[in-house]
């Protein structure tokens, strides 16, 4: 995965650059990464972002269902193409851009920070759907809205996971694929990555961790169905839920990195 100050994993070569550059699913990763950076990004912008989303995400999810993929498969996959590209910031990068904290404060930081994050996107997922039950021919358009969501707040929860490993100064080795791979099995199992249990890190995900992935998925996606309600209800349901579920993951991660890594009490 590629830190927003150095390149932590192994770039594409020119010639799968070339290929790839302008796909659907490149544009889906270009859109995810930037929605999950951290940072005040305009609300009109951020919802011209989701809506572009869900509109790529729409086309994809006709193409998959025409070969035959199962709604839960084609998600994970998804998902796991964006998942390599999604920016991790080094310890000293996080320590700069959250006002010189450290260990634990800077801890608390992230977490506050990622579950704001989490809690905007699914207030302004809300406030789109109250739009479209306002306009009901646009409600087709509703389910690739709750997968843009979804995807993007998986993000934001595989970022804030990876970031606490660095805080709490838990390696990870392997390449940025295959840090990938595990931050995304950590993001599945609700856990933290354990360097020394053997398979922790692997090339790629195994039959169970796949299920795990699209569980998980699948779970995410049911959470935003709460979007869906009318008004504004929909965008106050989604937020909190977003923040709560964001603020309980990174509890639990952290619990697990404490039990490898003790921090000093670090600035504050």
């Amino acid at each position: 995965m590629p830190s927003e100050n150095k390149q932590t994993g192994a770039e594409p070569d020119d010639s799968t650059a070339e290929e790839s550059a302008g796909t659907p699913e490149n544009e889906v990763a270009e859109i995810v990464g930037r929605l999950a950076e951290p940072g005040d990004m305009d609300g009109a912008e951020r919802r011209r972002l989701l809506g572009r989303l869900s509109t790529t995400l729409a086309d994809g999810a006709r193409r998959a269902k025409a070969s035959g993929t199962g709604r839960g498969r084609w998600l994970a996959d998804v998902f796991m193409a964006v998942a390599p590209r999604i920016p991790i910031r080094d310890l000293a990068t996080l320590s700069e851009h959250h006002h010189g904290l450290t260990a634990e404060p800077l801890a608390d930081d992230l977490a506050r920070t990622a579950s704001k994050a989490t809690m905007t996107v699914g207030a302004i997922g809300g406030a789109l759907a109250a739009a479209e039950f306002a306009a009901p021919p646009l409600l087709l358009s509703a389910p690739a809205q709750l997968v843009a969501e979804t995807l993007v707040v998986a993000a934001i929860e595989v970022k804030l996971i990876a970031e606490l490993h660095e805080v709490y100064g838990i390696a990870v080795p392997g390449t940025g694929s295959q840090r990938a791979v595990a931050y995304v099995t950590a993001w599945s199992k609700q856990r933290g990555v354990d360097p020394m249990s053997p398979g922790s890190v692997t090339v790629a995900l195994g039959a169970a961790t796949k299920t795990a992935l699209r569980n998980r998925l699948m779970r995410t996606l049911g959470r935003h169905l709460t979007t869906l309600g009318p008004f504004l209800t929909g965008a106050v349901a989604g937020g909190m839920l977003n923040r709560a579920a964001t603020r309980k993951l990174a509890d639990i991660v952290r619990a697990d990195l404490r039990a490898h890594r003790g921090l000093p009490r670090g600035k504050s």
